[in-house]
């Protein structure tokens, strides 16, 4: 298996607004295995990601093995910063269909 980036995503909790993402569960890519997740706040990624550390979402298919998501970008709306998987400018955090 290839690397596909830093580190992946398998699950988010948002705040109670399910405006902001409150917590992660975030995994180490080793290139030919994915690390055990480990739980994360909103600004531990934020950090990371502004240190060029790259993360994409990850999901277990019906095999039980890590696929690769989507790529999960900072996106600035009205000088606010959020996590997105998408290009929208909607000032929400938006990691597409992670587990909860």
């Amino acid at each position: 298996m290839a690397k596909w980036a830093d580190y992946g995503i398998s699950a988010v909790r948002y705040d109670s607004d399910d405006q902001y993402i409150d917590k992660v569960k975030v995994h180490k890519d080793n290139g030919d295995t994915i690390g055990a997740g480990e739980t994360w706040t909103r600004t531990d990624v934020l950090s990371k990601m502004d240190d060029d550390k790259t993360f994409i979402t990850i999901l277990k298919d019906s095999n039980d093995k890590w696929k690769k998501g989507q790529d999960i970008h900072i996106i600035t709306v009205n000088g606010r910063r959020f996590l997105r998987t998408d290009a929208n400018e909607r000032a929400k955090d938006n990691l597409e269909n992670l587990p909860k």
